[in-house]
């Protein structure tokens, strides 16, 4: 691509503005590697990229090619939870995939490296790379260290957790103050499988990014060497014009969908896959997903579900070593390409479990099947998620309280309005409804917090957060601002949930349902600028939640 905007005697004027980059005629005859960093200083996800890209560069130059660094936005959500900020994370994924287009294509360069550190960033520079289909090579900021509180591992979770254990009386004001001081050490993405590192050790899976990706810390020399490994990788790719459609397909998303269930499975990540998929005209629906998570035994159990975080699964051998043990069961499909230049299955073939209280071998899984179920019912007729590991009993029955917005229900829970045996309902926090999908972290930590989270279910069209724990139903669709039933539930309603057969239902007789959708009118969110735009072009959460194709 750059040869064609850069070598002609007619693009004088082009060199000349690159030159007033410094870059010399050396530099521009070579291939230009865009380098798309989502550093900043407002998320220790984040704030080392900088770091990562420069390491990245010097395996480009090594390589043989030129790099330029560009710029990305990526949402820190664990500063937006809670607030209007989150309304703005998932959307930010389009707006992602819109600049990666964008910049690629406008300056005309041959290859990119991308270095993103949150879900959504991950999520939307992939959307991004298979609309301009240059070779690719994804490089992940890494996860941070565990904070320790005397033996005790802790997280940001804890302290969302923590917020209710105040409230209750079962910890301190000074001991929440000592957590929220040690609970981040340092740079990186959170240290147990929430929505960020599922889908950095996805991007192993799919193909587009090395070994080690998803699970080698933020801090140290081997995330350096997989950044200066991905420079002089992605110059490999330009020369044999391998590109990203030559990796992802349909088995290649199964594959990580695959590795997601075996991880305990993330919520997000299949929303994010689902949407990837789009891009690529792969279909995926939520049937697909159930039959890969009934087919798929969960290997690992890491913070929130276990007590192991993500250094401990890195030296347990890391994604390499779970694929390896899928693998054993033809789980994985090994034949795959991966931008490394090999088949998926080389890169795992020597990998090993090296610690069996971390990473369970195939014949002794925690649980035979995987971590993500799709329940349907009159209350979600396409669909909704849940999690199978957060479920302690097969069938529920409960009463329902219902909060047209999460900051009720959070004030509710802690106010002590929510009692043993109820469901709280949150609705119109769906991807039009919110508008953008917000995750129920603080509700479900809420609940946590204030000890109820084996009596006490959620049911949301909203996102469920993988740093949640307890019972929570969500990504209903269809969502209450779309036609979905669970506008029409009332405080008191029974609803019956049954996890382990993927049904949900709401109790409630036909008739008496018909008469209260004459009576709903319809809820304005007060969306403006970009969320109203969006919330008029998104489709539901069992599609993606991307963004209409066709006006």
């Amino acid at each position: 691509m750059s040869k064609e905007l850069y070598t002609a005697m007619e693009k004088a004027p082009q060199r000349a503005t690159l030159k007033a980059l410094g870059l010399t005629d050396d530099e521009l005859s070579k291939p230009l590697i865009a380098v798309i960093s989502a550093r900043s200083e407002i998320a220790p996800a984040h704030m080392h990229l900088d770091e990562i890209v420069d390491a990245v560069k010097i395996g480009i130059y090594a390589g043989g090619c030129t790099p330029i660094t560009l710029p990305s936005i990526a949402v820190c959500d664990g500063i937006a939870a809670g607030g209007v900020g989150l309304k703005y994370a998932l959307p930010s994924r389009e707006l992602i995939a819109d600049s990666v287009e964008t910049m690629l294509i406008a300056h005309g360069f041959d290859g990119a490296v991308f270095v993103p550190n949150t879900d959504t960033a991950i999520a939307g520079m992939l959307m991004g790379a298979a609309r301009v289909n240059i070779p690719s090579v994804f490089v992940s900021g890494g996860p941070m260290d565990s904070g320790t509180v005397g033996d005790k591992k802790i997280g940001l979770a804890s302290l969302y957790e923590g917020v209710g254990k105040v409230k209750r009386g079962s910890m301190s004001l000074d001991e929440l103050t000592e957590a929220e001081t040690l609970a981040c050490p340092a740079a990186g993405s959170s240290n147990g499988m929430y929505a960020a590192n599922p889908l950095g050790c996805a991007l192993e899976a799919l193909g587009l990014a090395l070994a080690g990706n998803g699970t080698a810390p933020a801090i140290g020399g081997e995330r350096i060497r997989i950044a200066k490994n991905s420079g002089m990788c992605v110059c490999e790719l330009v020369r044999n014009a391998d590109t990203p459609k030559m990796i992802i397909n349909k088995r290649s998303l199964t594959n990580a969908l695959r590795l997601d269930m075996a991880l305990g499975g993330s919520p997000n990540t299949v929303l994010h896959v689902m949407a990837v998929a789009a891009e690529y005209n792969i279909p995926i629906d939520l049937d697909f997903v159930q039959n890969v998570s009934g087919t798929t035994p969960v290997l690992v159990e890491l913070m929130p579900n276990g007590k192991a975080d993500m250094s401990d699964f890195h030296r347990a051998g890391g994604v390499q070593a779970v694929l390896h043990e899928l693998a054993k069961k033809n789980l994985i499909d090994g034949a795959l390409r991966t931008v490394a230049g090999c088949s998926l299955a080389i890169t795992y073939e020597r990998a090993h479990v090296k610690d069996e209280t971390v990473i369970h071998k195939i014949d002794n899984p925690a649980s035979p099947v995987g971590g993500i179920t799709v329940v349907k019912g009159n209350l979600a007729e396409t669909g909704a998620i849940a999690t199978r590991t957060q479920s302690s009993k097969a069938i529920i029955n409960a009463k329902a309280k219902c909060f047209d917005r999460e900051e009720e229900a959070v004030e509710a829970i802690y106010s002590g309005r929510v009692k043993k045996g109820d469901v709280v309902v949150i609705r119109y926090e769906g991807p039009k409804g919110g508008p953008g999908m917000r995750e129920m972290l603080p509700s479900a930590a809420a609940i946590v917090g204030m000890g109820l989270e084996n009596d006490v279910a959620i049911i949301t069209d909203g996102r469920i957060s993988s740093a949640a724990r307890g019972l929570i139903i969500g990504h209903v669709c269809p969502e209450a601002a779309d036609g979905g039933k669970l506008a029409l539930v009332k405080d008191g309603d029974a609803i019956k949930i049954d996890v382990s057969n993927g049904r949900i239902s709401l109790e409630v007789p036909a008739k008496e349902l018909q008469a209260r959708q004459k009576k709903l009118r319809p809820k304005d969110s007060n969306a403006t600028g970009w969320l109203l735009r969006y919330q008029n072009l998104v489709t539901t959460a069992a599609e993606g939640a991307v963004l209409k194709k066709k006006f």
